[in-house]
This record gives structure tokens, C-alpha cells and sequence, in this order.
């Protein structure tokens, strides 16, 4: 019995650990996953989370669009005048539609829960029929919880918010099937 609490703490720990990490969102939309060092007046300081003890990187504050951290809070950081200036509109709106995906979806309905129980109860294999097919639909209309339907008109913000949500989405389903996966494993072992 031991044992088993023993092998359960060191998973929930090791789960855990792998999912509290920063996240610094570019305003290309790339996400880079990191623990961030330092944030000073004009950059940003940070080390990858895939190699915490690696290099430390800089980035500079104005290709950042937001931070958002292991436990939940987060920073955007706004344009200022000028760069609003140089940026035409349309840029705006496509960032703004990858902005409010990432505050807004919440991958409700997204098939990440049955691509877990699917392995965790049958296997990690089978697991992978439903994470391969819910990680590459799209998600429906009705469940992308968008807050202005005028924007949703756009179209400029319309393909850059349903692109962000996307990617939400299969980042939300590969992780279920990953812990599911380690989860099938873990009873195997105990097993």
C-alpha cells in the first residue's frame, strides 16, 4: 500500500510538473513555453522550460503580446502609439482574433476527455483514434465562446481566432491523451 501511494505521489507529481510552465505569447502567435527570469523596461528574460537549467534567452518586450503564467495569472502587454500606427488595420484585428481566442475558448467540447478514457480504459492506442481525429477538426462555431459577434464578421478576425482556438484545441487533446496514456501505464505497472 506503501508503494502505491508512493508511485501516485511521484505521477501527480511529475504531471504537475510538467504542466506548470509560463507561457510568452508572441505576436506572430507563437507560443514558446518557459519560466520566466525577469522582466525588465524593454525585454524579457526567461529559460526553456524543456531545459530550465540551459541558457537564459532574452526577448524584447515589443514582440511579446502577453505572458501567461503557471499559476494562471497573466500580463499583456499593449502597443504603443506608434507601433499601433505602423501596423495596419487588418494586422490589429488578426492579432486581436488570436488574443481573444486564447482568453476566450476554453476548448469546451473540444474530445480531449474521451481521447483520456479512451486510454486510460482500452489503451494508448486505441486512445490515438479519438486524439488524432478531434486534434485535427476544427472547433464548431457554437463552442468558440467568442464575446463580440460583430468581430466574428471580420474577415480578418474570424480566421485568426478559429487558427488560434485551433491550435488550443489540439494542445488541450494531446495532453489528455498524454496523461491518459501515462495514467493506462501506471495501472499496467500497479497491475
Amino acid at each position: 500500500m506503501k508503494k502505491l501511494i508512493l508511485v501516485w505521489s511521484v505521477c501527480l507529481l511529475a504531471i504537475t510538473n510538467c504542466l506548470s510552465q509560463d507561457i510568452i505569447t508572441k505576436k506572430t502567435g507563437e507560443d514558446i513555453q518557459a519560466k520566466v527570469i525577469e522582466i525588465t523596461s524593454s525585454d524579457i528574460k526567461y529559460k526553456r522550460s524543456d531545459n530550465p537549467e540551459g541558457p537564459l534567452f532574452t526577448i524584447t518586450k515589443a514582440d511579446v503580446l502577453m505572458i501567461r503564467y503557471a499559476n494562471g495569472s497573466k500580463d499583456i502587454f499593449n502597443e504603443t502609439q506608434s507601433e499601433a500606427k505602423a501596423n495596419p488595420p487588418s494586422a490589429d484585428l488578426s492579432m486581436q482574433g488570436r488574443q481573444d481566442a486564447r482568453s476566450y475558448y476554453k476548448g469546451k467540447n473540444s474530445g480531449a476527455g474521451w481521447t483520456a478514457a479512451t486510454s486510460i480504459l482500452l489503451s494508448p492506442v486505441f486512445g490515438l483514434i479519438p486524439a488524432i481525429s478531434c486534434s485535427s477538426t476544427q472547433p464548431s462555431d457554437e463552442n468558440l465562446n467568442y464575446r463580440d459577434p460583430e468581430l466574428m464578421k471580420d474577415r480578418t478576425y474570424y480566421p485568426a481566432y478559429v487558427e488560434q482556438a485551433h491550435k488550443i484545441k489540439k494542445r488541450k487533446v494531446w495532453a489528455n491523451y498524454g496523461i491518459g496514456s501515462g495514467v493506462w501505464l501506471l495501472l499496467i505497472l500497479l497491475l
